[in-house]
């Protein structure tokens, strides 16, 4: 199989079946084996029914419902799992990607070996000020902390090689994040391609400035991770003995001086008066406690295995 076609969606009963349309004349005009992937992320609307509707006429269409809405990453996890096509294409259900563009997305990734192919809407037909800035000051900050230089981290019209979504692991809200997560997995091959963009023709987004925030704060969680998640002791162990020694140092110092204070018959000077004596207290500590943190994390790694967090109510 040429094609899988991945769709999360919530709510958008009325752009299932034109979209459906679109992608199917594009891969039969192109001579594309394909099988399209809906997620539905806790719709509550008749997006399930159409969806129906549509797999008992094309069986080319699978489906999975979530029970409830559980984001994106776990709606992308859930359908890779499954992909069976040699080229994975990701595409929102909003109409607002182009299933126009698969052929030459396809094309980048079989007959020129590129591991990824990165939508960039370069034209942007959002709101300036709640999205196209905060967009482009969130683009630039994932450039320069992950190193993978794409303008549009967030675009989801991506094409991936079925090694790498077979390899990389999509959670919490690191959807966004896929070519970074893919790069540390060993795949550098990672480019982009302009893509059309137009506005939601039905609809409202799901998505508010908010996942701006969260975007920040899982850009800081993976350059940590990415680092030091394989083997936490060596960030955790590492500061945990610098400010253990450091304290330890401070201590003895204040003993010394104690000492050299007794022998030239001075009395009176308590440790306890001197705020050194509580700083070193407290660097040995948090020194300790954070080498503990790294043996914990070190532990945990090595027992914990990958679980599901989100519920699947139905397959078809």
């Amino acid at each position: 199989m040429n094609l899988s076609i991945v769709i999360p969606l919530l709510n958008e009963e009325a752009s299932l079946e034109e979209l459906f349309s679109r992608i199917d004349n594009v891969c039969r005009s192109n001579s594309l084996s394909y099988e399209i992937w809906f997620v539905d992320d806790g719709s509550t609307d008749l997006s399930w029914s159409i969806i129906e509707n549509l797999k008992v006429q094309n069986p080319q269409v699978h489906a999975i419902k979530f029970s409830k809405n559980y984001g994106k990453s776990q709606a992308l996890h859930a359908a890779f799992e499954r992909t069976n096509g040699d080229v994975i294409i990701t595409m929102d259900a909003d109409l607002q990607d182009f299933p126009e563009e698969i052929p030459e997305l396809y094309s980048m990734v079989v007959n020129e070996n590129y591991d990824i192919v990165s939508g960039w809407k370069k034209k942007r037909f959002d709101n300036v000020m709640t999205k196209n800035v905060p967009s482009k000051l969130f683009n630039a900050a994932a450039r320069k902390v992950s190193g993978v230089y794409l303008h549009d981290f967030n675009c989801g019209l991506k094409a991936y090689k079925k090694q790498v979504v077979k390899t990389i692991d999509v959670y919490g809200d690191m959807h966004r994040y896929i070519p970074v997560l893919a790069a540390n997995a060993g795949f550098r091959r990672i480019t982009e391609k302009e893509v059309q963009h137009q506005a939601r023709p039905y609809g409202t987004s799901k998505f508010g400035t908010e996942r701006f925030i969260r975007g920040f704060l899982d850009l800081v969680t993976l350059w940590f991770v990415s680092r030091f998640g394989g083997r936490p002791m060596h960030f955790f162990g590492a500061v945990g003995t610098l400010m253990f020694i450091v304290g330890f140092l401070s201590a003895l110092w204040l003993g010394i001086s104690k000492l050299i204070d007794v022998a030239r018959g001075i009395y009176g000077h308590l440790i306890t008066n001197n705020p050194w004596f509580y700083i070193a207290l407290t660097m040995m500590l948090m020194g300790t406690l954070l080498f503990v943190a790294g043996f914990l994390g070190e532990m945990i790694i090595r027992t914990n295995r990958e679980h599901k967090n989100y519920n699947i109510d139905e397959v078809i």
